[in-house]
């Protein structure tokens, strides 16, 4: 049974986090993005698609790559963290379903039609980048996701190999520098957006 985080938890997932524009040089390992990838991973998709498919972005050359593809102020915050990672979607997700849904041996047949399938990849990659977020933030990261950049381009830069992927968003990710966040933007009350019937 679950049991609620304390205050200090929600506070650094959700209530002081922030979107940063800019990262201190505290660097960002490997073994640092496989403990986030082992909590992202966790996170419910629909029948356990596991959809999305990530690229972390490591180096200086790859950084700068995707930084020539990204528009406006997105490319100097992209060169500039010490890593970025690629959330794409497979559009293929159901070839995958056999082992990762193995109670229902027939699930890669459920989706037969291409818009049907694109539907629950980016919906399901969506969630997951979003889980990537938190699960950056409960490890004591900070993430700048962005959707301003040439998606083409970088499909055909990061995931020419793999014509069935497509991204759907980027994220930086480091420890952030305070100085480049913004006062926090408004957020509606309950009242505002929700209803209850």
């Amino acid at each position: 049974m679950a049991q609620p985080l304390n205050d200090a938890g929600l506070d650094t997932i959700f209530r002081t986090a922030r979107t940063y524009n800019g990262f201190t040089d505290e660097p960002v390992t490997e073994a640092d993005i496989r403990r986030i990838y082992d909590l992202l991973k966790l996170g419910p998709t629909s029948a356990n698609q596991q959809s999305a498919r990530f690229v972390w972005v490591m180096s200086q050359d790859a950084k700068d790559r995707l930084a020539s593809l990204a528009s406006g102020t997105n490319a100097p915050k992209i060169k500039a963290a010490p890593a970025s990672v690629i959330i794409g979607m497979d559009l293929a997700f159901n070839e995958q379903l056999p082992w990762l849904f193995p109670h229902a041996p027939t699930a890669k047949d459920w989706f037969p039609d291409p818009e049907v399938r694109y539907t629950h990849a980016i919906r399901n990659s969506s969630l997951q980048g979003a889980y990537l977020i938190i699960a950056a933030r409960a490890l004591g990261f900070d993430t700048g996701p962005m959707s301003g950049f040439d998606n083409a381009a970088v499909d055909a830069a990061f995931f020419g190999d793999q014509p069935n992927v497509k991204s759907n968003f980027i994220s930086t990710l480091g420890h952030g520098d305070p100085s480049t966040i913004f006062e926090r933007l408004p957020r509606p009350e309950f009242e505002q957006f929700n209803t209850v019937i």
